[in-house]
This record gives C-alpha cells, structure tokens and sequence, in this order.
C-alpha cells in the first residue's frame, strides 16, 4: 500500500476516535453538536485528521440517531437505553458507516469499530460490537456479506 493510502486510512481512522468520542459527548451532555466539534478541533492536534469525515461523522451520527436505533434495534439484544454509552456511540457510528458508506467494505468497518470498542470500551465490548454490527451488515449489506463467503 502506497504511503499516500496508508496516510488516508489513518486520517480516517483519527477521525472516527474523534468522532465517537463526541457522540459520547454529547450523549451524556447534550451539548451542541457545533460546541462539541469547536472544543475538539481546539483541545487537539488535528492536523493529520481527515477533518471532513470527523466533521460528518460526528455530525451526520447525531443528527440521524433515531434512524440509526431502528437500524440497531432488530439486531441488539438488549434495549438501545441499556447500552454502555460507548457501545452505542460506536454501533450507531458503526450502522451510519454500514449505510451511508458503501465504498467502504464492510468487514473494514467491523474491524474499525472493534479497534474503537477495544481503546474505549469495556473488556469484551469488542465482542459485542462485532457480533451486532455482523448481524446489521446482513441486512444493509447482504450482496457484499455473500461475496465475501
């Protein structure tokens, strides 16, 4: 892989630890979406973020949750309320990821959602988070998931 590639993905990459970062934010605050993403880009070195995606991420996430939960509801086993605020901040970023970008092969965001839940979440999270957004990429990506066995 080229070393421009390898600088995408990694911009990438810093843009969704950003943005799931701020969608827990504001899920235990609720403070402004455009607050939330003035603090970060001031309190951090953003320079080798791919400031765009961490702009629609954050903000495209929040702004369709609900869309998103009823995304997730089928394929969780537990109420969307019950969730750590971590696993839901990183399943709803994972689910608009599924949705919303199908450039993006969807084992890559399973394995990029797994890497946020083992740096934020809880011991075994990651399991968890696999597990759901396998079962999601059934429905929103079934002709890639059946290529790909």
């Amino acid at each position: 892989m080229s070393q421009t590639l390898q600088a995408i993905y990694a911009a990438k990459r810093k843009a969704r630890r950003f943005a799931v970062q701020g969608i827990y934010e504001w899920q235990m605050s609720r403070n402004p979406v455009h607050e939330i993403e003035a603090r970060t880009r001031a309190e951090n070195a953003m320079h080798k973020v791919d400031l765009n995606y961490y702009h629609e991420l954050l903000t495209e996430v929040i702004g369709n949750r609900e869309v998103l939960d009823a995304l997730l509801v089928p394929v969780l086993d537990r109420e969307v309320d019950a969730l750590d605020g971590v696993e839901l901040a990183t399943l709803r970023l994972g689910a608009y990821e599924l949705k919303e970008h199908m450039e993006i092969p969807y084992r890559v965001v399973l394995d990029e959602a797994i890497e946020l839940a083992k740096h934020f979440g809880g011991a075994d999270s990651h399991k968890y988070i696999n597990g759901v957004l396998d079962r999601l990429a059934i429905s929103l990506r079934e002709a890639e998931k059946q290529q790909a066995k």
